[in-house]
């Protein structure tokens, strides 16, 4: 499975937590994983850009968000004319801050950088 990632913020090239995590999901799935980050300014290349965000943008288009539902109700509302719609799942997980990846990690990485 190839995974194709910003080139900035906490799941930047240098930054070993986002990786270690999808590391962890790989072996539990038994799944080989690529993980391939685009350079820093240069998402625009990035296919889900251009490909969902456009139609989730017109979905919001002059709607003031009040609340995380009504964000949810009118993202959900995003679809294309070839029938793709975009479902949203909300995580109320709280999620630690200062969190470092494992010492031996890097040496253990079985990911494949690009």
């Amino acid at each position: 499975m190839l995974i194709l990632c910003n080139g900035g913020g906490s799941n930047s090239a240098p930054h070993y937590l986002l990786k270690e995590d999808v590391q962890r999901s790989a072996n539990r799935l038994n799944l080989e994983l690529r993980i391939a980050h685009y350079p820093p300014y240069c998402s625009k290349h990035n296919p889900i850009k251009h490909q969902v965000f456009p139609h989730i943008i017109r979905a919001c288009q002059g709607v003031i968000f009040h609340t995380v539902e009504v964000a949810q109700q009118f993202i959900e509302r995003a679809k294309t004319s070839t029938g793709l719609r975009v479902t949203v799942g909300l995580l109320n997980k709280v999620y630690a801050i200062g969190r470092k990846s494992a010492d031996d990690f890097k040496r253990n990485l079985k990911i494949h950088l690009r």
